[in-house]
């Protein structure tokens, strides 16, 4: 049976959401190691129960397909590149456990991030800001703070920061950057609770 031109787009979205959790998994670990966030790193931990959820609904659409033996074929692979996100967010969360298990890092990583002067921060969009409405582009966070975006979280949803990402109200910015620079992206994102 051929697939519909809906649920074929709806597989291609789902596959497409997997990957891009698990690319950005591993980049929130990789940063929760090399700057030891434990911030970062719970969550790189909220993301794999998301990623466990989001992959078995993936496999359940897939199989609910009705497909017969031949194109059963292709089938099996979009399963198979469902657990092959699967296992690069599984890695992610085994290097996030690093840091929240508190493992003392390696002589040379300690030292790498005892001289760095970056920082993790996680803040909230308020109604307020000035943010709302405008894409990341527009919004020159970076040029304004020093601080660059890692991950935007909506709801239960991980985004990744492109360019065009518009940020909403409730919008919890992930940004890593000079330390100095925590204040002034809180005063954008927050700016009744900025001092």
């Amino acid at each position: 049976m051929p697939l519909n031109k809906d649920r074929f787009e709806l597989i291609v979205s789902k596959l497409a959401e997997l990957k891009d959790t698990s690319e950005l998994m591993i980049d929130l670990a990789y940063s929760s190691l090399l700057l030891n966030s434990s911030h970062l790193a719970e969550e790189v931990s909220a993301l794999e129960e998301h990623m466990d959820k989001q992959h078995t609904r993936f496999e359940l659409l897939v199989l609910s397909c009705g497909f017969g033996p031949v194109e059963s074929k292709d089938f099996l692979g979009l399963i198979r590149l469902g657990v092959a996100t699967e296992q690069i967010a599984d890695a992610g969360a085994e290097i996030a456990e690093v840091v929240l298990r508190g493992l003392r890092p390696h002589a040379v990583l300690k030292q790498a991030i005892e001289e760095a002067e970056e920082t993790v921060a996680r803040v909230t969009v308020s109604a307020n800001s000035e943010l709302i409405g405008k894409t990341l582009r527009q919004a020159q966070i970076h040029e304004d703070t020093g601080m660059w975006i890692l991950a935007i979280r909506r709801g239960d949803r991980w985004l990744r920061p492109r360019p065009s990402a518009v940020i909403k109200e409730k919008d919890v910015l992930i940004a890593s950057g000079y330390a100095g620079g925590e204040a002034d992206l809180e005063g954008l994102a927050s700016p009744e609770y900025s001092v």
